[in-house]
């Protein structure tokens, strides 16, 4: 059963693949290949190194955005989970707090120019 999946899988990617190349447009010019920001033309180097810190603020705001949509099935059904629900998202809650406490502590929520 599972290597039916597989190859399923495997076989419907494959297609998907082999007919977007034949059916998508193909163009290319100079002005394709040239990086851009915006539309505007770039002034420099376009591959430029940018502080962690930048993208350690995306990733947590991304962590605790996708841990916010965990919430929603527990509030729908709290009724019916009754004090074990209770407790699991009392849990739940400790430890999102727990590492907003830790990212807090660490420096990683203050956005330094």
């Amino acid at each position: 059963m599972l290597v039916t999946v597989i190859v399923t899988a495997i076989t419907f990617v494959g297609i998907v693949n082999v007919l977007s190349r034949l059916i998508a447009p193909h163009s290319s010019n100079a002005q394709k290949l040239e990086p851009y920001e915006c539309g505007i033309p770039t002034r420099g180097h376009s591959w430029m190194q940018f502080r962690v810190g930048y993208y350690l603020f995306a990733i947590l705001f991304l962590m605790f955005e996708v841990e916010t949509v965990f919430l929603f099935p527990w509030a729908v059904v709290t009724r019916q989970l009754g004090g074990a629900g209770l407790l699991g998202i009392l849990f739940f809650f400790i430890i999102l707090v727990l590492g907003l406490a830790y990212a807090w502590r660490k420096g990683a929520l203050e956005w330094k120019a």
